[in-house]
C-alpha cells in the first residue's frame, strides 16, 4: 500500500464519492478507478461496496481509512516542520559561559540544536566570559551561562543544575591522601586557574576569600591539557567541576580528585537572560532545548 492509495481512499470518503475525488486529486476517472482496484488488490479485499449509487466503506475499509488519517496527518505535520526548518526561523543568538569548562558540554548541545534550526546562527562570545552579566545588560550578549546571581530587576536567572567543584592534584602530592581539603591547605600552593580576575574563580570567591586565604601563587593557564601537565609535574594544583574531572581522571590515572571542604564545594549553573524582552520563538526553543539537553548531559 502506497501513500497515493491512502490519499485516494481519504478523498473518496471525505468528498462523498468518486466524482468529487477526481477533481480533488486531479485524476481522470479511469486513473482513479485503476488506483482503487490496485489498492484493493494489495489489501486482498474490497475497500468499498456500492449501495444506492454510493460507495460505503467495508469493515476492512474502515480500518484502512482510520490508518490513512493517522499516517497522512503525521506526514503533513512532518512536511510542515521540514519546510519551517528550510524556510523558517533565521537569526543569531550570542551566548557565553562564565565557566571555561562549560564549553565542553555546551559544544555538543549547540551541534544538536543546529541540526533542528540550521538558519539560527549560534555565536559563542568567549570575550564576554569575565563580564557576562554586563554584556547582557548592554545587549551585546543574549544568553549567559553563569553561577552568579545578581540583584538586578532587568535580569532573569533560570536554574540548570548543581555541580560540585573538586581539587585536582598529582597522586604523589602531599594533599593526595586527604579525604577533603580545607582552605588553609591552599596557602602554600600554586593554584592554576583558567583566567583572571581571581574574583571570578569559584574556589576563591566561595571558599578561600571568606576565610582570608590566598594561595602562594596564582597561575592563569587557559588550556586545560596544559594545566593538567603542570599538575602531573607537581608544579601546582587546580580545581574543576567533578563531572569534568571524572573524564580527565579516566585517562590520567596519575591524577587524583579531592573534595573541597567537608561537605563539598557546590554551585548552581544558571541561564541568565534579559527580563521582559520579547524574543523570537527560536530563542525560547533554544532555552528549552538547553535546559533539557544539559541536564541530561551533565547528570
Amino acid at each position: 500500500m502506497e501513500i497515493r492509495h491512502l490519499k485516494l481512499i481519504k478523498a473518496i470518503v471525505e468528498e462523498g464519492g468518486i466524482t468529487k475525488a477526481i477533481h480533488k486529486l486531479h485524476l481522470t476517472q479511469s486513473a482513479l478507478s485503476h488506483q482503487l482496484k490496485e489498492a484493493e488488490q494489495k489489501l486482498g479485499t474490497d475497500i468499498f461496496i456500492r449501495s444506492n449509487k454510493k460507495l460505503i466503506l467495508t469493515e476492512a475499509g474502515e480500518k484502512l481509512y482510520a490508518t490513512a488519517n493517522e499516517i497522512l496527518d503525521k506526514l503533513y505535520s512532518t512536511q510542515n516542520e521540514i519546510n519551517n526548518l528550510i524556510h523558517g526561523d533565521t537569526g543569531t543568538i550570542n551566548l557565553c559561559s562564565e565557566c571555561f569548562s562549560g564549553y565542553h558540554w555546551l559544544a555538543p548541545v549547540l551541534k544538536k540544536f543546529n541540526i533542528s534550526y540550521p538558519k539560527v546562527n549560534l555565536n559563542i562570545a568567549i570575550h564576554a566570559a569575565n563580564n557576562a552579566l554586563e554584556s547582557l545588560l548592554d545587549h551585546s550578549l543574549d544568553i549567559a551561562l553563569t553561577t552568579d546571581v545578581a540583584e538586578n530587576k532587568n535580569l532573569e536567572f533560570i536554574e540548570l543544575f548543581e555541580d560540585e567543584i573538586v581539587l585536582i592534584v598529582s597522586e604523589n602530592h602531599h594533599l593526595a591522601s586527604k579525604e577533603y581539603v580545607l582552605a588553609n591547605d591552599f596557602e602554600n600552593e600554586n593554584l592554576i586557574i583558567h583566567s583572571l580576575p581571581l574574583e571570578k574563580v569559584t574556589v576563591y570567591n566561595s571558599f578561600l576569600q571568606p576565610q582570608n586565604i590566598v594561595p602562594k601563587k596564582i597561575i592563569p593557564i587557559p588550556l586545560t591539557e596544559a594545566s593538567l601537565s603542570m599538575i602531573k609535574a607537581e608544579m601546582g594544583i587546580m580545581t574543576m567541576p567533578k563531572w569534568s574531572a571524572e573524564q580527565h581522571l579516566a585517562i590520567n590515572p596519575t591524577l587524583k580528585s579531592i573534595k573541597i571542604g567537608e561537605n563539598g564545594l557546590k554551585r548552581i549553573q544558571y541561564i541568565s537572560i534579559l527580563k521582559d524582552v520579547k524574543n523570537p520563538d527560536y530563542f525560547n526553543k533554544f532555552i528549552e532545548y538547553l535546559k533539557l539537553e544539559l541536564c541530561e548531559l551533565v547528570n
